[in-house]
């Protein structure tokens, strides 16, 4: 008991000194509050997408690549709570964001069909030229939690970016056609083969850059593939 009052007393004296914001508003945060307010927490645009039914997600999808179910957490909008969360993450080196909605998400998909026996989660990995300038892979603890929930295996070793590209969002069709087979490439087939992965990224647009894993990921026999991604841009 002793102990904890000790903890306690620590803790508010390190958030008098630092104070801790909510990543959606940037008001102070209190204790029992983490990465974002309970303000916050109760207005976040969840997306209710599951692996049990048809979504908007999936249809992103039809008749480009072979996957079995895709669903994001999130509506992304151009301003609000979700676009903030993103760019803390993303660009602000942020990664306890990535914990905080990946242990969210994990518990979500613990109930999910097909998903939640998933094998593998592999995150979309990013070039190493990227990945020296940023430090980070921005997905990386996202997925780790969600792997660890599920109980599965995290690799960032089987999918490879070996390519160093432009964004894929803005590229048009027929070009991204061309090159999508050489963008991302599979290390270890022999892994995955007859495996069934789920595979994670930050945000959905246009689904280019998912579409171009899946393409790589297609070739191995057997090989069952879900998509998860913290947002999605309706």
């Amino acid at each position: 008991m002793q102990h904890t009052k000790i903890s306690n007393i620590g803790n508010d004296i390190k958030t008098v000194l630092f104070p801790l914001v909510c990543f959606g508003c940037m008001v102070r945060l209190y204790r029992g509050e983490y990465v974002l307010c309970a303000f916050c927490r109760h207005q976040i645009p969840l997306t209710e997408y599951n692996y049990r039914e048809e979504n908007a997600v999936d249809r992103i999808f039809y008749g480009r690549c072979r996957i079995v179910k895709a669903a994001s957490f999130l509506y992304y909008s151009q301003a609000g709570i979700v676009r903030n969360l993103i760019r803390f993450l993303k660009y602000r080196n942020q990664e306890v964001i990535g914990e905080f909605l990946g242990n969210w998400v994990g518990e979500e998909l613990k109930s999910q069909p097909g998903v939640k026996d998933v094998d593998y989660v592999i995150p979309v990995p990013l070039h190493p030229r990227k990945l020296r300038k940023r430090g980070y892979n921005q997905v990386s603890r996202f997925g780790n939690c969600i792997a660890t929930i599920l109980g599965a295996d995290y690799r960032e070793d089987l999918l490879i970016k070996s390519m160093h590209t432009r964004t894929q969002t803005l590229k048009n069709r027929f070009f991204r056609l061309q090159d999508e087979q050489k963008i991302y490439r599979v290390t270890k087939p022999e892994v995955l083969r007859s495996a069934s992965v789920l595979l994670v990224d930050d945000i959905i647009t246009t689904g280019a850059t998912m579409e171009s894993c899946c393409m790589a990921l297609n070739e191995i026999p057997g090989l069952d593939i879900y998509i998860c991604s913290m947002a999605y841009v309706p």
